[in-house]
């Protein structure tokens, strides 16, 4: 019998987006970047690359298809945290703002790496003044929420533990007031695996 429903976000949790974003911007322009800040947030400024738009943004858009999406490392400790949460009697489902055209890749992305996770719910990444996540997290009721992105914990119901990922210090938008929509904060998915597993630990004694 499953302990609960712990809900984790894949970009910048379980998968490692910015770093392949490289990897997109080489394809769109047939260079790969070199490394400006390791520690930014955004890709953009974590790359050598500069801002592009019309016929260029267009070409970069296009590098985001399903061999992308399917494609994108695992952040390290995020697979080795995933089985540890398994192991120990939850049940792991993908929260992702990702459009649903994209979600069997980001399902067969996290199969490849190995990830306990079966069931991927794709919520498109909408301008809202709540979460887009908002609605399919309160819907399932998870025990807890993981993700790194401050806004998409908006609007998600304060019965689910919500625990923030800070990760990359350059220009991350994790500070501010929204950080009452939070519980925790963990500089990784394997530090939240661990600080949770304690956790639980604790109250059983």
């Amino acid at each position: 019998m499953t302990k609960g429903i712990i809900a984790l976000d894949a970009d910048g949790v379980l998968l490692d987006y910015g770093l392949a974003y490289a990897s997109a911007w080489q394809k769109a322009f047939g260079t790969y970047p070199g490394e400006r800040d390791p520690l930014a947030y955004w890709p953009i400024d974590r790359w050598e690359v500069e801002r592009v738009e019309g016929d260029r943004l267009d070409l970069l858009r296009r590098a985001f298809d399903n061999e992308f999406w399917s494609s994108i490392p695992p952040v390290p400790g995020a697979i080795e945290a995933c089985h540890k949460l398994a192991a120990a009697g939850y049940e792991l489902v993908c929260v992702t703002a990702l459009p649903a055209e994209f979600r069997a890749a980001r399902e067969h992305n996290l199969r490849l790496h190995g990830f306990p996770i079966h069931l991927v719910h794709a919520t498109d990444n909408v301008a809202t003044a709540a979460s887009p996540k908002a609605d399919t997290l309160n819907s399932l009721k998870p025990i807890a929420f993981v993700d790194d992105y401050l806004p998409y914990f908006v609007g998600v119901d304060a019965a689910i533990h919500r625990a923030l990922i800070l990760r990359g210090i350059t220009g991350s938008p994790n500070a501010g007031d929204l950080l009452v929509h939070t519980d925790s904060h963990h500089a990784d998915l394997l530090a939240f695996a661990n600080w949770w597993s304690q956790r639980a630990g604790d109250k059983c004694r």
